[in-house]
């Protein structure tokens, strides 16, 4: 077993990050007090954005409904003997692959919509691309499959049966397919176990929300003799100190890849910089709420993915700040987990600005650069067997 621990400390100012039904900053009760949370889901997409972004190497992938419509409008571009026929030939193709239809078809309906899926599908563009190249190269029998009128149906489940066009998707996962898993719930055969867990981001203390009264004047009204605001409204808001957590497994990571040691290596680190650097985008046109961790702590473990959230069941308090106590309970929640267990892990980088340090008892800091080749490199010897 080989487990990557990602632990940060972040400040966030005046925010409002990831919004419930009502709008409402989201919340959690944890040791008995009201806390801010972001949910994993908003900071795994704001990750997975800034994983593919940020590298060339890491190859794209999307989560979407639009499948049908993408790979009939290639079909069209593509095929003019199947032009005609791409939406039949998309959607059949999607629902022998995945199992799923598209939406059941209203007369209100645009042919946008009655392309679209039930629900999404998450795979990585070459793998979609290498589903349309199989059914273009295929183009002589869709099309004497389409020819047959009622029977098409059968005809063209024959044709991709002798295709195998569902080994398009069920190989060559993208690195966000390899780190958060797909579930197909149509056909469990696609699935893909995620790598990768993230936890809820919680404030280390507790929070109260609190609310932006705004006004907005009519720039064209306002130069004759109306008076009063155009629009008038609120914001709901608060700022906290989080603690973030994610783990890797990696061998895990690796099966997902195929067995490709070196791209496994590369996905975690980038992973790791992705999530530290990442931000989910709610109200930050409002707020501009860009912050970094301001305390990283990376952990390479055999033994078990270990959250320190615990550190902050009693909720931090102090009227100096919350930052630097919380940073100190961390580090120590950490060495006093270990030694009570007798585990330790293999590799520690923390990584912090100075500043932060002032006054406390912290583990040396490395540069974030250093620190993920350091990582990297352990990575490769514990799971390679050598150097990388």
């Amino acid at each position: 077993m080989a487990f990557l621990d990602i632990h940060a400390i972040q400040a966030v100012p005046p925010a409002n990050i990831n919004r419930d039904e009502n709008g409402s900053p989201k919340t959690a009760v944890y040791g008995g007090v009201r806390r801010l949370r972001v949910s994993s889901q908003a900071w795994k997409r704001a990750a997975r954005k800034a994983l593919e972004a940020d590298s060339d190497s890491i190859r794209p992938s999307e989560r979407t409904k639009r499948l049908p419509e993408q790979i009939a409008a290639a079909l069209a571009e593509r095929s003019p003997a199947l032009a005609d026929r791409a939406s039949e030939i998309a959607q059949a193709a999607v629902a022998n692959v995945f199992g799923v239809k598209s939406k059941a078809k209203k007369e209100k309906d645009t042919e946008r919509e009655r392309l679209a899926t039930e629900y999404l599908l998450f795979l990585g563009n070459d793998q979609r691309d290498r589903l349309i190249d199989a059914l273009v190269e295929n183009e002589t029998a869709l099309a004497e499959a389409t020819d047959s009128g009622k029977d098409s149906s059968k005809k063209l489940t024959a044709v991709f049966k002798e295709m195998d066009l569902r080994s398009t998707v069920a190989t060559g996962h993208p690195p966000a397919v390899a780190l958060f898993g797909r579930m197909v719930a149509t056909d469990p055969a696609l699935n893909v176990d995620a790598a990768t867990q993230v936890a809820h981001a919680l404030s280390t203390h507790r929070v109260d929300s609190e609310f932006d009264y705004y006004t907005a004047v009519d720039d064209v009204d306002n130069e004759s003799d109306e008076t009063g605001a155009g629009m008038i409204g609120t914001v709901e808001f608060n700022a906290a100190t989080m603690y973030r957590y994610a783990t890797v497994d990696l061998h895990s990571l690796v099966e997902n890849l195929g067995g490709d040691i070196d791209a496994a290596c590369d996905v975690a680190v980038a992973f790791v910089k992705a999530f530290l650097l990442s931000m989910p985008t709610g109200k930050r046109n409002t707020f501009a709420n860009n912050t970094r961790p301001d305390f990283s702590l990376l952990s390479l473990r055999e033994d078990q993915p270990v959250s320190l959230a615990a550190a902050f069941e009693r909720p931090v308090f102090g009227e100096d700040g919350h930052l630097g106590r919380s940073v100190q309970r961390l580090v120590e929640h950490q060495r006093e987990q270990d030694e009570c267990y007798g585990t330790d892990p293999l590799l520690t980088r923390a990584v912090y600005p100075a500043w932060v340090a002032e006054g406390l008892e912290l583990p040396e800091s490395t540069p974030l650069k250093k620190a993920l080749d350091d990582v990297r490199a352990e990575i490769h010897r514990l799971i390679g067997g050598g150097d990388a």
